[in-house]
C-alpha cells in the first residue's frame, strides 16, 4: 500500500524498493510518474515517465490493457538491458568508476561481459522510490523540481540541472 506522504517526501523518504526484488506488483501498469534511484543513502538519479501523455491517453491505454509509463520505465532499469532510456548512460558510468584497470581491460577484450556487470550492480546496489502523477506534464514538473535540488539531500548525483 502506498503511503500518504506528499510527492517530494515520498520520492526522498518514502518506501524504498530493491531492484533485486523486481517485479513490483504495486506499481501501476499504466501511469505517469517520477522515480528516484538510490545507492545506499546516496541519491543517484531522478527520472520520469509518460512525458507528453495526457490523462486521456493514459486512460485509453488502461482500458486497452496496455502497460505504459512508470512501470515500463522501472522494468527497463531493473532489466539492466541496453535500451534507449537516459539512465543507461549514467548507470554505465557508475559501474565503470568502480572497476579495476584489469576488469576494464577484460571488458575491452571481451573477456568480461559488461552487461553482466551492469545487471549485477543494479541488483546488488540500487534501490528506488516512485510516485504517480496525473499526466506527463505533472511528472515533468516534479522531475525538474527534484533535479533543481528540491530534496533536503540536494540534487541527484548524476543528472542535476
Amino acid at each position: 500500500m502506498r503511503s500518504k506522504l506528499p510527492p517530494l517526501a515520498e520520492l526522498e523518504r518514502g518506501q524504498i524498493h530493491r531492484f533485486s526484488e523486481w517485479s513490483n506488483t504495486d506499481c501501476p501498469r499504466v501511469a505517469a510518474g517520477v522515480y528516484t534511484i538510490w545507492r545506499g543513502s546516496q541519491f543517484v538519479y531522478v527520472g520520469m515517465s509518460a512525458r507528453g501523455l495526457t490523462r486521456q491517453i493514459l486512460e485509453t491505454s488502461r482500458m486497452l490493457g496496455r502497460t505504459t509509463g512508470l512501470r515500463t520505465r522501472l522494468e527497463s532499469v531493473a532489466s539492466g538491458e541496453r535500451t534507449c532510456e537516459e539512465f543507461r548512460v549514467y548507470r554505465d558510468f557508475l559501474v565503470l568508476e568502480q572497476l579495476s584497470a584489469d576488469q576494464i581491460e577484460r571488458v575491452a577484450s571481451d573477456g568480461l561481459r559488461f552487461d553482466a556487470l551492469v545487471r549485477d550492480f543494479i541488483m546488488s546496489e540500487l534501490t528506488y522510490r516512485y510516485v504517480t502523477t496525473q499526466d506527463g506534464e505533472a511528472a515533468f514538473a516534479l522531475e525538474r523540481a527534484v533535479r533543481h535540488g528540491a530534496f533536503d539531500c540536494g540534487p541527484p548525483r548524476v543528472n542535476p540541472l
